[in-house]
């Protein structure tokens, strides 16, 4: 329990009231005494008047799992027990590093009704959030005290990649109108596998005419292709410290690995192998392509193993580790980041060994501040530097991307929130123009 703003204003002015009375005249000083006699009389009638700690029973119930990028919430029921009079106060939870602070919550008890309330519980990152206690607080009837109870919670909450997000995706594009107005499709390019013969008809490409059943047959007939399965897919995710800057609120490298989960969710439905690969200063996780619905769960371990690192990416030895393990071609989808040039130059050099061997795309997250910096309206030297800089750098983020495409690997640069289709898009072309 503790005094409020207006119990310390009203001692204050016993002050100058005792002082008051002893200027006009000395004999009248107990009136100021008695001033302040009265103030702490009512403060300890206000102390005995206002609810118990005990006077609420908190029960509490936390979500099982938070999907990183989303908001949890936690559910919290407040019963009154011997409550006579109405409590207002406020709510709040302490939590762990890895949720972001929750604003405190207005409380509104009546005698004999329970309140009910939600706490927004926002990851910053994966791992474990810890909920530690509820706060509560609520003043006196005459507001001079103020009681403060804690409950201690001690709960923790699993983050893991956002899972939600692929649902949500699967659903989507599983359903009959999926494919009219959600993605960008191309409709030229077949297959090359070969899948059936069947009569020629108007409007046919003539390039699938087969001549020599055409003549056996004594009529024209078509070849039909489907398109290839069975291909390997590696998600090459970046574990380093540029990953591990947030960008909307969460890390570069979750917004990453919900892209990929999205991909090689569709992937494995298309009959490919997706194999994962995880690096920073050295590898920290493979799996090889495999192909198969149980695959799937196994890269959502996976990926909720990559750890936050604060190690410098080592390309060489990374890269290098994934052309020795892959025999044969394969789609590596390479997620990371870079600064400039000069950082991206071992980079750019150990991408075009690799992409020799095998098809690469190379995604990366654009910054929304360095185009936020840029728009800005400059309003004194320091903003006037900013804009500056965030220019220069996007310029060289724009070479590094137009060199990589010059030597034949795909680029993908969105925002966060485009990422997961875009990657998926991106893949589809690929199938479509059979470049694997």
């Amino acid at each position: 329990m503790q005094a409020t703003k207006r119990a310390l204003l009203l001692y204050a002015l016993g002050v100058p009231v005792a002082l008051a009375f002893v200027l006009w005249r000395e004999d009248l000083w107990p009136l100021g005494a008695a001033f302040l006699g009265a103030a702490l009389l009512l403060t300890a009638a206000d102390a005995w008047l206002c609810p118990s700690s005990n006077a609420l029973h908190v029960v509490t119930k936390p979500p099982p799992t938070i999907y990183v990028g989303t908001e949890g919430v936690l559910e919290v029921k407040l019963l009154p027990a011997g409550l006579r009079t109405a409590l207002r106060g406020e709510a709040v939870c302490d939590f762990g590093t890895n949720l972001a602070p929750a604003p405190p919550r207005r409380l509104d008890v009546r005698p004999g009704q329970a309140e009910d309330f939600t706490v927004p519980l926002r990851p910053l990152r994966r791992g474990l959030a810890r909920i530690d206690r509820l706060w509560l607080r609520w003043p006196g009837p005459l507001g001079l005290v103020m009681r403060i109870a804690t409950r201690p919670l001690q709960v923790d909450v699993p983050v893991v990649p956002n899972i939600g997000a692929v649902k949500d995706a699967a659903l989507r594009f599983s359903a009959r109108d999926a494919l009219f107005g959600i993605k960008v499709q191309y409709q030229q390019g077949t297959g090359s596998e070969f899948d059936a013969l069947r009569d020629y008809m108007p409007g046919f490409d003539h390039r699938s005419i087969d001549w020599k059943h055409s003549a056996r047959h004594r009529k024209l007939v078509c070849k039909e292709y489907r398109t290839e399965r069975n291909h390997q897919i590696v998600l090459a995710i970046d574990t380093g410290q540029l990953m591990s800057e947030p960008i909307d609120g969460i890390p570069k490298i979750d917004h990453a690995i919900n892209a990929a989960l999205m991909l090689s969710y569709f992937s494995l439905r298309s009959g490919d192998q997706v194999g994962l690969v995880g690096f920073d200063a050295r590898v920290r996780k493979y799996l090889p392509p495999q192909a198969g619905a149980h695959t799937f769960p196994r890269l959502q371990r996976a990926f909720a193993d990559l750890d936050y690192h604060s190690e410098e990416t080592n390309f060489t030895l990374a890269l290098a580790d994934v052309m020795a393990r892959l025999a044969r071609r394969s789609l590596i989808v390479l997620m990371t980041d870079f600064v400039d040039t000069v950082t991206a130059e071992l980079m750019i050099e150990n991408l075009q060994r690799l992409a020799a061997r095998h098809l690469v795309l190379f995604v990366s997250l654009r910054d929304p501040s360095m185009a936020t910096a840029i728009r800005a309206q400059p309003r004194n030297l320091g903003d006037v530097a900013r804009t500056v800089v965030a220019d220069d750098l996007l310029n060289e983020r724009r070479r590094v991307i137009e060199r990589l495409r010059r030597l034949g690997v795909h680029c993908l640069d969105v925002p966060s929130k485009s990422v997961g289709i875009g990657m998926l898009n991106r893949y589809l072309a690929i199938k479509e123009r059979d470049q694997l």
